[in-house]
């Protein structure tokens, strides 16, 4: 026993069964962030990703929301090919374990389906994949579903929830903020509606371009919204920030946000504001 303590592989052996123990956890159960609770994951994807112990806002997954929001739908594809722009070392090997991990192409879906009686595109960014960060693939999948909409006179919906640019792909990523801004632009020069809905977290390139220029902006509650996170912001300024500082109902009262709304009635306020641009 002293031999095995000493090669240290007793700790090894423990390490691993503890890692082992710990993923067959994730496959059942969900640590919220904020109470810290486990709840079995059945539970909480049946109640829409929100902590039945404190009411925490918990990251949805796309498809999830896309069967939550939709009748029915069709997930858009693309045959875009350059994934890597700058050849960034080891970035290749990075976007493999993330669709491996994920099981996700990139950190968006496009999709264009029913909402009640009226038909619209929405495109999601999800979190579990590298933050949802604005790539440069992500940018031409938002530029083509707004070009889809535009010519077929339809709405488009996004769901952001984004850490900004990805560093990897530098200023090939931060050129999607313009690429982004000018597709909606056309957009919305023909009158087709734009709904921006942001979720926990967004921020960086995505706050600051096609997420905060929607025709409605609303928020599901709690999200944290803004373009530096405010750790940075108290560094710079040297100063204590308020607490509730970059959350939604913070930039709601400033008069940033138009709404907030429960997660549970996200379908039903879409659907009445189609149903009055529609009108």
């Amino acid at each position: 026993m002293d031999y095995f303590e000493k090669k240290g592989i007793l700790k090894k052996v423990k390490r691993y069964w503890q890692s082992k123990k710990k993923k067959r956890e994730e496959k059942i159960f969900i640590n919220c962030p904020k109470c810290k609770k486990l709840t079995l994951k059945k539970e909480l994807e049946e109640n829409l990703y929100i902590c039945p112990e404190c009411n925490n806002y918990l990251n949805m997954p796309s498809i999830f929301r896309l069967n939550s929001i939709f009748d029915s739908y069709e997930i858009i594809n693309s045959d875009f090919k350059n994934r890597d722009p700058l050849n960034f070392p080891d970035y290749g090997e990075k976007l493999e374990r993330e669709r491996e991990k994920t099981g996700l192409d990139e950190a968006i879906i496009v999709a264009k389906g029913m909402i009640d009686d009226f038909e619209t595109y929405v495109f999601i960014l999800d979190s579990s994949f590298l933050m949802g960060s604005l790539s440069t693939y992500v940018g031409y999948r938002i530029v083509d579903c707004f070009n889809r909409a535009n010519r077929d006179s339809l709405p488009v919906i996004s769901f952001s929830a984004s850490g900004g640019a990805r560093m990897q792909e530098g200023i090939f990523s931060l050129m999607q903020m313009a690429n982004t801004t000018f597709a909606l632009r056309e957009h919305s020069n023909n009158k087709n509606l734009y709904l921006s809905i942001m979720t926990n977290p967004t921020t960086g390139g995505v706050s600051a371009s096609f997420a905060s220029l929607g025709d409605i902006i609303i928020s599901e509650p709690g999200a944290m919204i803004g373009f530096t996170g405010p750790r940075v912001i108290e560094q710079t300024l040297n100063r204590k920030l308020p607490e509730d500082f970059q959350r939604a109902e913070f930039l709601l009262e400033k008069g940033f946000l138009d709404d907030i709304v429960e997660r549970r009635d996200l379908k039903n306020y879409i659907s009445k504001i189609l149903e009055y641009h529609q009108g």
